[in-house]
C-alpha cells in the first residue's frame, strides 16, 4: 500500500512538472513570437516614415526648389522704379531664407550625402551642419573604416542623430565625443558627452523620454545591443554594438 502511495505520489509529481514546464515553454514561445511581431511593426511603421521623409525631401529638392529659384530670378529681371527697388530686395532676401529654409528640411529629412558617399562622410557633414549653429563640440573618431549594408546606413545615421539632438536639447553638454568601428563583424557605436546627465531608469519610465525609444527601437530593427550609462551631473555614455551580416 506504501509504495502505491509513493508510485501515485511520484506520478503525480512528474505529471505537475511536466504541466510546468510545458506552461513555461508555451510562454517563451508566445514571448518570442510576440517579441517578432513587434520587431515586424516597428520595422513597418519606421520603413513607410523613411519612405515618406525620401517622398517629401525629392519633392522639396526636385520641384519646390527648382520653383523658388526661377520665382527669384523672375523677380530679380523686372525692371522697377527706384522707389520701388528696396521692396524687390526684401522681397529677394525673403525667397533666399526660405531657399535656404527649405534646403535645410530637405538635408533633415534625408541627407543626399548618404546615399552618395556613404554613413561616414554623412555623419561627418551632419556634425558640421549643427555645430555651425549650436555651441557644442563634437569630435567624430573612425577607428577603423566602416562597411554598413545600404539598408541598415539610414538607422544608424538616425540613431547618431537622435544622440546628438539628445544630448542638445537635454544634456547641455559643451563638448561630445563620437566613435565608429567595425569589429567581429559587427558596427560599434560610441558616443560620451559631458553633460548634466539623467537617471536613465526613470527616463526609460517616461514612454521612453529623450528620444530613448527611437534609439531602443532602431537598435531593435538592426537586431543590435543598445548600452547605456548615465548619471546626474557626470555626463552619458552610448555604446551600441550592430551585427553587419
Amino acid at each position: 500500500m506504501q509504495n502505491q502511495i509513493i508510485y501515485i505520489t511520484v506520478i503525480f509529481a512528474i505529471l505537475i512538472t511536466v504541466i510546468i514546464i510545458y506552461f513555461f515553454a508555451s510562454i517563451i514561445r508566445y514571448h518570442r513570437r510576440y517579441m517578432k511581431l513587434q520587431r515586424e511593426r516597428i520595422l513597418i511603421e519606421i520603413t513607410i516614415q523613411e519612405n515618406e521623409r525620401k517622398r517629401i525631401a525629392n519633392d522639396l529638392h526636385d520641384s519646390l526648389g527648382p520653383l523658388l529659384s526661377a520665382v527669384k530670378l523672375n523677380i530679380n529681371s523686372i525692371e522697377v522704379q527706384p522707389q520701388d527697388e528696396p521692396i524687390l530686395e526684401r522681397a529677394g532676401k525673403s525667397l533666399d531664407e526660405i531657399i535656404a529654409s527649405m534646403r535645410q528640411i530637405s538635408y533633415e529629412l534625408l541627407p543626399n550625402t548618404l546615399e552618395r558617399k556613404g554613413l561616414t562622410e554623412a555623419v561627418r557633414e551632419f556634425i558640421g551642419h549643427v555645430s555651425n549653429k549650436k555651441n557644442i563640440k563634437i569630435d567624430l573618431y573612425v577607428v577603423k573604416d566602416v562597411h554598413v549594408p545600404k539598408e541598415k546606413e539610414i538607422h544608424i545615421f538616425r540613431m547618431i542623430q537622435e544622440i546628438i539632438h539628445n544630448t542638445i536639447k537635454h544634456a547641455h553638454a559643451k563638448n561630445l565625443d563620437i566613435g565608429l568601428s567595425e569589429e567581429d563583424k559587427s558596427i560599434l557605436l560610441l558616443a560620451k558627452d559631458d553633460g548634466v546627465g539623467f537617471d536613465v531608469e526613470k527616463e526609460k519610465e517616461r514612454s521612453g523620454g529623450f528620444g530613448l525609444k527611437s534609439l531602443e527601437s532602431r537598435c531593435e530593427i538592426l537586431q543590435g545591443v543598445l548600452t547605456l550609462e548615465s548619471k546626474i551631473g557626470f555626463g552619458t555614455n552610448y555604446f551600441v554594438k550592430i551585427p553587419i551580416d
